[in-house]
């Protein structure tokens, strides 16, 4: 499990250690701005905890031998598939946040789709690399698309095609980056689009509007796309410079919805401005060319995919974030 007397710690990236440091001091400033007028600071506090226990996590898998989470690929997917079917049967949340994909155990609640992506990704790394000679066989892409279908489906049922979509993307990305047939990718690409109309049709109102108000803006301002207007009238008030930390008054006056969660980058691109826009943008942009770097170096292919799977859950988690925040997403 533990393997110190080989672990070289020459090779631990600094650089990419750092961005991620900043990336959680950035992220705990501006939400502490978005929640200023709240009544409880229980976001901060939420954030700043978490920052410390992933700080750990990253001591704990610096010393740990990563091959040993590839010995026990199967049952880190069988947790992860349960997870989701406990949330089809006890999940909670539709009511607030329109979808049923939280559990709640002795008052913790948490998204167990979070949890299962990193176990996703690992199993299919792992299944991809014992199986890398036969990647492009029918049979073998028959059983990844059945598996990986298996968490989709169920995150989809939710509904939650946002976390869906993510699910979808990091396969392909790492099914591409194992060596997929261009043909292969061609088929999914016709798929998709032979399914729109069924897609549609299986959709909820709620996800129609936001097609709707994607295509057209204006057209209901004051309902189900109000959240999209006031956040594109927070990053377009900030301008170059911002309007400084803590003092946006889209943000501090309460007229963006959700800016602690999903909406966060519009409280960056008031307070912020463009620079800091920018900055949070280069600060991913390094962590994700580092991770590719430390993938392409990678000796082993189980390693490569998996970081391959993770800088590509990043990079769909970063495009849609802020592109939903400024029209260029639904």
């Amino acid at each position: 499990m533990f393997n110190l007397k080989r672990k070289s710690f020459k090779n631990f990236d600094l650089i990419l250690f750092i961005t991620v440091i900043l990336l959680c001091i950035f992220g705990i400033i501006m939400i502490k701005s978005a929640t200023l007028t709240f009544e409880t600071n229980r976001y901060v506090k939420v954030q700043s905890i978490s920052t410390i226990l992933g700080i750990l996590a990253i001591v704990f898998l610096v010393l740990l031998d990563y091959q040993f989470l590839g010995k026990f690929y199967i049952p880190i997917y069988i947790v992860s598939v349960l997870l989701l079917v406990a949330v089809a049967f006890f999940g909670t949340g539709g009511d607030q946040w329109g979808a049923d994909s939280w559990l709640t155990i002795g008052g913790f609640t948490f998204q167990p789709a979070e949890i299962s992506k990193v176990g996703i990704i690992i199993f299919l790394a792992k299944f991809i690399d014992k199986n890398k000679n036969e990647i492009n066989r029918p049979l073998t892409l028959l059983k990844i698309v059945i598996l990986a279908g298996i968490p989709i489906l169920l995150i989809a049922k939710q509904p939650d095609l946002g976390t869906a979509i993510v699910f979808v993307f990091f396969v392909l990305v790492m099914l591409f980056a194992a060596g997929l047939d261009w043909k292969y990718i061609g088929y999914a690409f016709l798929a998709g689009i032979i399914s729109l109309p069924i897609l549609w049709f299986s959709l909820e109102d709620y996800q129609r509007n936001r097609i709707f108000d994607f295509l057209d803006p204006e057209r209901d301002t004051s309902g189900t796309g109000y959240q999209a207007m006031q956040s594109r009238i927070a990053i377009g008030s900030g301008k170059v410079f911002g309007r400084g930390l803590f003092q946006g008054t889209q943000t501090q006056y309460n007229y963006l919805p959700e800016k602690q969660t999903d909406f966060i980058f519009a409280v960056v691109g008031e307070e912020l401005g463009l620079i800091g826009g920018l900055a949070l943008i280069l600060l991913y942009f390094i962590l994700l060319y580092r991770l590719i770097k430390i993938a392409k170096n990678s000796t082993d292919t189980f390693g490569s995919l998996m970081i391959i799977g993770f800088a590509a859950m990043f990079l769909i988690h970063i495009w849609e974030n802020i592109g939903m925040t400024i029209g260029l997403m639904l």
